[in-house]
């Protein structure tokens, strides 16, 4: 087995981050390794037209989860109690993720927004939840988080949420984009979508499936003759400023950047709910590993123009080799891929 060459960037793109699927772990196994976590938030539906189609969208992450083989946690999904309102559960939910760090942690909202000028809210039956509130509960989380909010006025939660920790997507680049967003529906699709594999792995990443979305939604205003109300934002490199999908061509950048921060999308390529047969048999070290050496090569490309090239390409040599190293160990923990 060799770790997949990616096409669509120089030397290697990204990879899968992820642990052991439950599957290959020993029924007699003392301490079988937490999985990843993955919290679907449904929010006030405000009108019954929107109802089925929020239930549909999150059905789609939902059976995706269980087909990973995710903890998964649902929200605003059961009748309301006003014992134990959604803000509450949702609250419970992150302080019990907040307990098993280092796994990834998938966090998706699904509902309406609104936003008054001074703050963004996420919808829920009963009080609502603002940015500034979901951040506070968020900081003693220690695991690597997907976070995103698909509703109206979403804006805000990237600038309150974003990290280097994190993947951030929302559906608006400001708060100001208070109409219904479709954004929701086109993600939910394209997550579980083989075609939106750019890269061609055999795996959908959250990367290539915020460009499809974000694609399809520019589609779906543009066909229907309206103006497009909602613009989709993600970031990864914790810069709070987010990047659009048209600020690619497929891939890859249109634009580099000139401060020397990692360019958004290296991580969000990295994250994969669905893993393809190879990466689901390789252990979590060597995925770990294999992401870091990928993005370091992606940065030392990013800063090649300010690099002596005697040095830029000593630098390149040494992380392909280490690459080159993992590659061979990983023959020796992964069974070949076979195809179907």
């Amino acid at each position: 087995m060799r770790i997949p060459s990616r096409r669509c960037w120089p030397f290697l793109v990204w990879a899968a981050s992820g642990l052991i699927p439950a599957g290959l772990v020993g029924a007699d196994e003392p301490n079988p390794p937490v999985k990843p976590t993955m919290i679907v938030v449904v929010g006030a539906s405000g009108s019954p037209q929107y109802e089925p189609m929020f239930t549909e969208w999150a059905d789609r992450w939902t059976q995706a989860a269980r087909t990973a083989g995710l903890q998964l946690v649902e929200i605003g999904r059961t009748p309301e109690s006003p014992e134990l309102t959604d803000k509450k559960q949702f609250r419970e939910a992150i302080d019990e993720a907040a307990r098993q760090p280092g796994v990834d942690l998938w966090l998706v909202m699904i509902g309406h927004g609104t936003f008054d000028r001074r703050d963004a809210r996420f919808n829920l039956r009963g009080p609502d939840v603002s940015a500034v509130e979901l951040n506070g509960w968020l900081k003693p989380v220690d695991r690597p988080m997907a976070i995103i909010n698909s509703s109206s006025a979403s804006a805000p939660f990237l600038t309150a949420l974003a990290t280097p920790k994190r993947v951030v997507i929302v559906a608006t680049k400001s708060g100001a984009e208070q109409n219904f967003s479709h954004f929701g529906d086109f993600l939910s699709q394209a997550i579980i979508d083989p075609t939106a594999d750019l890269d061609k792995d055999k795996q959908t990443s959250l990367w290539e499936a915020y460009l499809r979305a974000s694609r399809l939604t520019a589609e779906f205003y543009s066909s229907d003759g309206r103006l497009q109300t909602e613009h989709a934002l993600l970031d990864d490199n914790g810069d709070g400023q987010g990047v659009r999908s048209d600020q690619f061509r497929g891939l890859t950048p249109i634009e580099r950047t000139t401060d020397g921060k990692p360019l958004d999308g290296q991580t969000a390529h990295q994250w994969h709910l669905i893993r393809n047969a190879t990466d689901s048999a390789l252990p979590p070290d060597l995925l770990k590993k294999r992401d870091a050496l990928e993005s370091a090569v992606l940065q030392l490309r990013d800063r090649k123009k300010s690099l002596p090239q005697d040095e830029y390409l000593r630098e390149l040599e040494r992380l392909l080799v280490e690459l080159a190293e993992l590659n061979e160990s990983a023959t020796v923990v992964a069974p070949p891929a076979t195809n179907p």
